[in-house]
């Protein structure tokens, strides 16, 4: 049983896709701070100086001065600003695996086209085998 798993692990498969893993999850926290860090504070500040992480609907009734501050205080919220950062990620992460995708398939060479099987009776236009000399359906010389 031990070996079978090992050459099941060690097939290029299961390790091509365990380094996909490793990688995606790094390729992700790198999109999650470029949104993060980098996007949603020029956004924000094209919007009002709003700040999207601080975005939250107090569901309480108390008021609370921060998202921090309802946290600790137990509150319950819908916190829609790191909805929409989640949200930004995604796109983003999608958008750039559309086009790398995109790429690759670009780069594959085209499939060689197989040679012909089959072929068409001149006299009465049904399929024969490629080798036949005689057509099954009228009984024709091809």
């Amino acid at each position: 049983m031990l070996k079978e798993f090992k050459e099941f692990a060690m097939k290029g498969n299961v390790l091509d896709m365990a380094i996909g893993v490793i990688i995606g999850g790094a390729f992700g926290k790198i999109i999650t701070s470029l949104v993060s860090d980098v996007l949603m504070p020029p956004l924000g500040l094209l919007l009002g100086k709003v700040d999207f992480s601080s975005l939250f609907l107090n569901l309480s009734g108390t008021p609370q001065p921060s998202l921090a501050a309802a946290k600790a205080a137990g509150a319950p919220t819908v916190n829609y600003g790191v909805f929409l950062q989640t949200v930004l990620d995604f796109i983003i992460i999608a958008f750039v695996i559309f086009m790398l995708v995109k790429q690759v398939n670009r780069l594959k060479t085209p499939a060689a086209a197989s040679a012909p099987t089959t072929k068409d009776c001149p006299l009465c236009l049904s399929t024969i085998p490629i080798k036949a000399t005689k057509c099954a359906h009228c009984t024709s010389s091809v």
